[in-house]
């Protein structure tokens, strides 16, 4: 089974589209858990275990991890295995450099420490990208449009009358032999992301940048979700995981991703 027929039957099977990004930062993490000598690890398993029958997948940004050296390493391989079957893991590093050093990079992620999905970064080009595309079920996110400001430095710029992030999307859809190829479109650009699903019906669109930056959840959503109403993955994380600060965050959290799996499915079935 490709990456892609898979995320579609996550997304059945669970009923959502939501994904959580598991970005755990020691300095936000609320007070009653802070004096425990495994903070970061408990925290992710009680929100995980909190939510975990609400979405479709995982994001964590390696780099909350990464930051906490030998330890961080240890506590993502212990979220991960969290982490049930029935959903899906998106390993968030934006990876892209030389083919060789890709394929180490590729071989981390889904060898190593087992995710499912990866976000890559398609800069350097096609063989920076080949060695995450060889495995069907391994899916692999390319940037596209990012949610950033900063998205406009380089993503807009024009190739002839072609924005260069069009011209990824273009590229990248050639890649997709495999079917487990999607891209990373952020919901602060409804505009472009319902453009970038014309070009791109039948591939997933990660969708991170609604709530902390801006990004409006019904235009994501009816933008982002092909005729289906999938292969959307609407990615919600400081708003989810630090809806309190206390000794309740993980109802919070629970009750959140409820809210916002409910509004979405709303958007979705209009």
């Amino acid at each position: 089974m490709s990456f892609t027929e898979r995320l579609r039957q996550v997304q059945i099977n669970q009923n959502s589209l939501l994904c959580i990004g598991l970005d755990a930062d020691q300095s936000k993490i609320p007070a009653p858990l802070r004096t425990r000598e495994h903070s970061v690890l408990e925290f992710n398993r009680r929100i995980i275990e909190a939510t975990q029958d609400l979405v479709c997948a995982y994001k964590p940004n390696l780099a909350f991890y990464e930051s906490l050296g030998e330890q961080g390493v240890t506590i993502l391989r212990e979220t991960l295995n969290f982490i049930p079957k029935s959903v899906l893991t998106i390993g968030d590093g934006k990876r892209g450099d030389i083919g060789n050093t890709a394929e180490r990079y590729a071989t981390s992620l889904f060898i190593d420490f087992g995710f499912d999905s990866a976000t890559v970064n398609p800069y350097m080009g096609a063989d920076s990208v080949e060695p995450f595309l060889t495995d069907p079920e391994k899916g692999v996110f390319i940037l596209a449009l990012t949610s950033n400001p900063g998205s406009k430095d380089f993503q807009r710029l024009k190739i002839g009358m072609v924005p260069l992030f069009e011209k990824v999307v273009r590229t990248v859809k050639k890649w997709n032999t495999n079917q487990n190829v999607g891209l990373v479109v952020g919901a602060t650009h409804p505009r472009e992301l319902q453009r970038i699903r014309r070009m791109v019906p039948d591939m997933p669109i990660l969708i991170p940048g609604i709530g902390k930056q801006g990004g409006d959840l019904k235009s994501a959503v009816r933008s982002g979700c092909d005729r289906h109403g999938q292969l959307a993955i609407i990615n919600a994380s400081r708003s989810i995981i630090y809806a309190s600060a206390g000794g309740d965050f993980a109802e919070a959290a629970r009750a959140e991703a409820i809210k916002m799996r409910d509004e979405i499915n709303l958007y979705r079935d209009v």
